[in-house]
């Protein structure tokens, strides 16, 4: 009887264990594609927690489930159950294994974030292995950076090529495929944050601080920027896209954008400000003047 129990257990355990990886395995497809170095460690940590998640919850729901269904007690029964204590054992199990779970989570998690080198108000200094690492999945050579510098401002994004030396600007951010980015943050006014979900990345840029933030593009596209950030009354109009082109492509483009003519370029937040009918009524920030580019999207 003990063996059969035993058999059992491990066939439910090996089932639950087969559905968790699955769920694993389809949390990837949760996501849009994946466009940077960095959304390849992100998806890999989710689907981790996923399977975890899954497997846990699957043993638990179907613990309690088994209980209801087969150890309730008689009709009538209102009796107390066995008085059980002293199980030294058994709490040193269910003690370890949940701490053990904790420490493997955090443990991975904090390598994931480590290897990213996601900014948060302390600055932790960046390390070199998330750039060998992304170089590994995406094929560049580590020591080829694109240096780009963003200022983020009341309600609109300006990207500045060349170190910021440059004759480039533009309010959609180009980008070369398969080469390393650094991006310089700078805000010029509140809390702004800098999100690109296809790439899972997310910095937040501190007003008074200038914060290098780095990634990879590994897949050619157009993708979405967006304030993460609450900044404001127009903060919703604070996106522009992120275009991620050929090495060859990316680098017409900015001959043919360095011979273009300084504009003002359209601002939402700036246009839905002046065309507001219930001026009197309500105070707001005054968006800031719209950025004068190169080229605007």
């Amino acid at each position: 009887m003990k063996l059969r129990t035993i058999l059992t257990l491990g066939g439910i355990a090996i089932a639950i264990a087969l559905i968790s990886l699955w769920m694993g395995q389809a949390a990837y497809t949760w996501f849009p594609p994946q466009a940077s170095a960095e959304s390849v460690l992100v998806d890999n940590l989710f689907s981790f927690l996923v399977t975890l998640g899954t497997f846990i919850f699957l043993g638990v729901v179907g613990t309690l489930t088994y209980s209801i269904l087969f150890q309730r007690a008689e009709k009538y029964d209102f009796s107390d159950g066995p008085h059980i204590e002293g199980n030294v054992k058994l709490e040193i199990i269910w003690t370890a294994i949940p701490f053990a779970l904790v420490i493997w989570i955090a443990a991975y998690s904090y390598q994931i974030y480590d290897q990213m080198s996601i900014l948060g108000p302390m600055e932790h200094s960046h390390h070199g292995a998330m750039v060998a690492e992304a170089a590994e999945v995406s094929g560049s050579q580590p020591e080829e950076i694109e240096q780009i510098q963003v200022l983020a401002r009341q309600w609109s994004w300006e990207f500045r090529y060349g170190n910021g030396t440059g004759n480039v600007s533009s309010t959609e951010l180009h980008l070369p495929n398969n080469r390393r980015i650094k991006l310089v943050l700078h805000s010029e006014d509140v809390l702004h944050g800098l999100f690109i979900p296809a790439f899972r990345v997310k910095q937040d840029v501190i007003p008074g601080h200038d914060i290098d933030f780095e990634f990879t593009p590994i897949r050619e596209g157009k993708y979405r920027l967006r304030d993460s950030q609450y900044s404001g009354t127009y903060f919703a109009a604070m996106q522009t896209d992120v275009v991620v082109e050929s090495t060859e492509a990316y680098q017409k483009w900015l001959a043919d954008a360095a011979i273009s003519e300084p504009t003002v370029a359209y601002n939402r937040a700036s246009n839905e400000y002046a065309k507001r009918t219930n001026a009197n009524n309500w105070a707001t920030v005054i968006p800031a003047a719209p950025p004068v580019v190169n080229y605007s999207n």
